[in-house]
C-alpha cells in the first residue's frame, strides 16, 4: 500500500504540472489577444525558469536540514550525491514552487517587459517561496508551533497572490484600464473584456483536475484522499453557485467569468483544510469564497486601483488567506485527516481559538516576509532594468514587440487586438 501511494504521489505531481496549462489557458482567456502569445511565454518560462533555480538553489532551501527554524541548509546534492537523492520530494516540491511564480503572471499581464518577468520568476522559484515553504513544510519554526497548510492555501496560494497585488501596483494599469479628472482622481473604470471565455473555461477545467493531485497528492491512506476529493468537490462547486446567485441578483445577469474565477477561488479556499474539514465546513468555506472573489474585484478596481486583468489577488490572495484562516474555524477530528495532521479542533467544532490562533501568527509571518521580500524585488527590477514595457509596445501589444509575432495579426486593427 505504501509504494502504492508513493506512485499516485508522483502522478499528483504531474497533475500539478499539468496545471500550469490551466493557468495559461485562463489568463489567454480573459486578456486581448495581441498578448496571448506572450501569456503563453511567461507561464512556460515559470516553470523552465523555476525548475532551473529550484535545482541551484531553492531546492535545498525548501527541503534541506532545518538551520535555526527558518531555512534549509543549502547543498549540492542532486549533482553530487544523486543516488541518496529525494526524486520524488524534489519534483513534488519543484510543481508546486512553479505555479506559486505563474500566479503573477495574470496580474501583470498585457504591460511587463519579458526580461523583467523572467528575472522576477526566477527569483521567486530561487529564494522566497522556498523560505517560507520550508517554515511550514521542512521544519520549520511553523511546523514546530502547530500550523497546518495541508497543501497551500498560504504557502503557494497567499503568496502569490501579495506577489501579484505588489507586482500590479508597483507596475500600474494598463492605459485606458482608469478614468482621471484633471486632479488625478480615479472617477471610472473601464472593463477590458476577454478576448476568448471558451479557452479561459477550458483553462478552469483543467485547474480543478489537476487540484485533485495537488491536494490529494500527499494522502497516505484511501479514506483520507477520499474525503481531500469530496472537500475539494464541495468548496468550488458552492462557490460558483454562490458567485452565480449574488451576480445574477446584482447586475441582473449571471456573470460567466466571475463564476469561473469563483470555481477557482473555492478550490483556493479548501486548499489548506482539505484534509481536517467535513462537508459542512466545505459548504461554508465555498460560500464564503463565491462572495469574496467578487468583492476582492471590486476592491482592487475600485477601492485602491490596482489592475489586475485576470483577478488574480480575488482568487489567491483573499481566499489564500480565508482557507489558512478556515483551518482554525472547521478542523474537526471527524476527518480522516485529523489523525495525521495532530493539530486542534477548530473554533465552531469545540477547539477554542488556539487553532485559530496559530493559523494567524503563520498568516502574519508568510504574508510580512512575501510583502517584504517581494517590495525589494519589483522595485530593484523597476529601478535596474524596467519593469514596464514602452506605452507604443502596449498599443501595439506585446506578441509583436516583444516576440517577433506580427504575422498572427495580419488583416487586424489595433482596436481588434
Amino acid at each position: 500500500m505504501e509504494d502504492l501511494f508513493s506512485v499516485w504521489y508522483l502522478i499528483g505531481a504531474a497533475l500539478v504540472f499539468w496545471m500550469q496549462a490551466g493557468f495559461a489557458m485562463v489568463e489567454t482567456g480573459f486578456t486581448r489577444a495581441k498578448n496571448a502569445g506572450n501569456i503563453i511565454m511567461k507561464n512556460l518560462m515559470d516553470f523552465c525558469i523555476g525548475t532551473v533555480t529550484f535545482m541551484l538553489l531553492g531546492g535545498s532551501l525548501l527541503m534541506g536540514d532545518d538551520i535555526g527554524g527558518f531555512i534549509g541548509k543549502p547543498t549540492m546534492k542532486l549533482f553530487t550525491d544523486f543516488a541518496n537523492f529525494d526524486f520524488k520530494g524534489f519534483v513534488f516540491n519543484l510543481v508546486f514552487c512553479a505555479t506559486t511564480a505563474t500566479i503573477v503572471s495574470g496580474a501583470m499581464a498585457e504591460r511587463t517587459k519579458f526580461l523583467s518577468y523572467c528575472v522576477y520568476s526566477g527569483i521567486i522559484s530561487l529564494v522566497v517561496y522556498p523560505i517560507e515553504a520550508h517554515w511550514i513544510w521542512g521544519g520549520g519554526f511553523l511546523v514546530d508551533m502547530g500550523f497546518h497548510d495541508y497543501a497551500g492555501s498560504t504557502a503557494i496560494h497567499m503568496v502569490g497572490g501579495i506577489s501579484a497585488l505588489i507586482g500590479a501596483a508597483i507596475l500600474g494599469p494598463r492605459i485606458g484600464k482608469f478614468d482621471k479628472d484633471e486632479n488625478g482622481k480615479v472617477i471610472g473604470v473601464n472593463a477590458f473584456p476577454g478576448h476568448n471565455i471558451p479557452i479561459g473555461a477550458l483553462g478552469v477545467f483543467i485547474l480543478w483536475l489537476g487540484w485533485y493531485g495537488f491536494n490529494g497528492a500527499a494522502a497516505t491512506n484511501v479514506a483520507e484522499l477520499g474525503s481531500i476529493f469530496l472537500t475539494t468537490t464541495i468548496a468550488p462547486a458552492i462557490a460558483t453557485v454562490t458567485c452565480m446567485i449574488f451576480t445574477w441578483i446584482k447586475y441582473g445577469k449571471p456573470d460567466v467569468s466571475m463564476c469561473l474565477n469563483a470555481s477557482l477561488a473555492g478550490l483556493v479556499a479548501i486548499t489548506a483544510p482539505c484534509d481536517v474539514t467535513d462537508g459542512l465546513g466545505a459548504t461554508i468555506i465555498g460560500l464564503v469564497a463565491g462572495l469574496l472573489v467578487v468583492f476582492g474585484v471590486w476592491f482592487c478596481d475600485h477601492v485602491i486601483h490596482v489592475d489586475d486583468p485576470v483577478g488574480a489577488v480575488a482568487v489567491h490572495c483573499l481566499n489564500g488567506i480565508w482557507g489558512t484562516f478556515a483551518v482554525g474555524l472547521f478542523a474537526t477530528d471527524t476527518a480522516p485527516g485529523m489523525a495525521t495532521a495532530q493539530i486542534k479542533n477548530g473554533l465552531f467544532y469545540g477547539g477554542g481559538f488556539e487553532q485559530l490562533g496559530i493559523q494567524g501568527i503563520g498568516f502574519l509571518a508568510v504574508a510580512a516576509w512575501t510583502a517584504v521580500t517581494m517590495t525589494i524585488v519589483f522595485f530593484g527590477i523597476k529601478k535596474t532594468m524596467g519593469l514596464r514595457a514602452s506605452e507604443e509596445e502596449e498599443i501595439l501589444g506585446l506578441d509583436p514587440t516583444e516576440h517577433g509575432l506580427e504575422s498572427a495579426y495580419a488583416g487586424f486593427t489595433i482596436m481588434d487586438k
